[in-house]
């Protein structure tokens, strides 16, 4: 029997827009499991919590085969181990990101040699985009519902509707 290929694409997610699902929807091609763990970055305050997230990615990804949401804290590696996985998913958008990244990746496999980061670049019509720009595109009141799938497109809308 054949070990399944799992990877963990981890990030902040907050909120989790559709260059996200389309980094999700190609991994999928590649691997059998992804496993989206949302950071519990507890020096960092997000718009949406933890559980907010979790919920909006779940909902996001139900159409998905293959996707367990989850959350963690502490090293990356150490929760990479811990999922039976050796692989990190990551999106890149631009060269500034690659630099950043590049500089993790090396970290973490400083830590643990056996953990591998795959790169995987962004679609073109999702180059752009992020999740502080949603964010503040819908704080402005601007449209934001082709960049996120619904169930956040409906969040940040309850989220803004106050201010």
């Amino acid at each position: 029997m054949t070990q399944k290929r799992i990877a963990v694409y981890p990030g902040s997610f907050d909120p989790i827009t559709c260059g996200h699902l389309d980094i999700v929807e190609r991994g999928l091609e590649v691997f059998d499991e992804i496993v989206v763990a949302v950071a519990n970055n507890v020096g960092k305050k997000g718009l949406f919590s933890i559980d907010e997230r979790i919920t909006l990615i779940r909902e996001a990804t139900a159409g998905f085969s293959g996707v367990r949401v989850d959350t963690f804290d502490g090293l990356l590696v150490d929760y990479v181990i811990a999922q039976g996985a050796r692989v990190i998913l990551r999106g890149l958008r631009a060269v500034s990101d690659f630099e950043y990244e590049f500089q993790i990746a090396q970290m973490n496999n400083k830590l643990h040699r056996e953990i591998e980061t795959l790169f995987m670049m962004t679609s073109v019509p999702y180059g752009y985009l992020s999740s502080s720009l949603v964010k503040e595109v819908a704080s402005l009141g601007g449209q934001v519902d082709s960049l996120v799938p619904p169930p956040v497109h409906k969040a940040l809308l309850e989220k803004f509707s106050h201010r």
